[in-house]
């Protein structure tokens, strides 16, 4: 057996079990996804249609070319549709079980928390409490390492944004409380 022969097998002892039960059949998220898209384009195109989708004596209006896109995106949303409820499935394919979608809450909940607290407490503090956060619960090192990269990491970012190329960033109360 040659080198490139060899395969290298890791086992992720964090990857979900295969037993696990499922939340949502391919064909029920496809069907939701096309009825969603299909609501944003209709909502789109009448906003597009509202403001002015025609030609004037100084060219387009600028609802124009939104509006063409938002009947593109409607018209595959409609064709995506018809083909997801034509469609004969035999076994109903599973798109997520519980313990896959248990792992992207895990991620998903401090992201969504983490745009909630940036405007009350700004982006460094919030910075700061997302990497500690995931680096201890999600990544189970250690506290002090946790807190020592999200510290670094938000100094650097602060003396990057705020200081050297002077972007204007949410701020909160620690950094109004040091000036900023």
């Amino acid at each position: 057996m040659s080198q490139t022969d060899l395969e290298i097998v890791v086992d992720d002892p964090t990857a979900p079990e295969d037993n696990s039960p499922s939340l949502a059949s391919t064909h029920a998220v496809e069907i939701i996804v096309c009825l969603l898209l299909l609501a944003l384009a209709a909502t789109l195109g009448y906003d597009n249609w509202r403001t002015g989708a025609s030609w004037d004596s100084t060219g387009p209006e600028p609802g124009y070319f939104p509006f063409y896109l938002s009947l593109v995106l409607g018209g595959g949303s409609l064709y995506g549709l018809i083909a997801a409820l034509a469609a004969r499935r035999k076994a109903s394919e599973t798109f997520v079980t519980r313990a896959q979608a248990r792992r992207v809450m895990a991620v998903f909940v401090p992201t969504l928390l983490f745009c909630l607290v940036t405007q009350f407490l700004g982006l460094y503090v919030a910075s700061f409490l997302l990497i500690a956060g995931f680096m201890r619960l999600v990544g189970k090192i250690a506290l002090w390492k946790s807190l020592l990269t999200a510290f670094l990491f938000t100094a650097v970012m602060f003396v990057t944004f705020d200081m050297a190329f002077d972007v204007i960033m949410p701020k909160g109360p620690l950094e109004a409380a040091f000036g900023y």
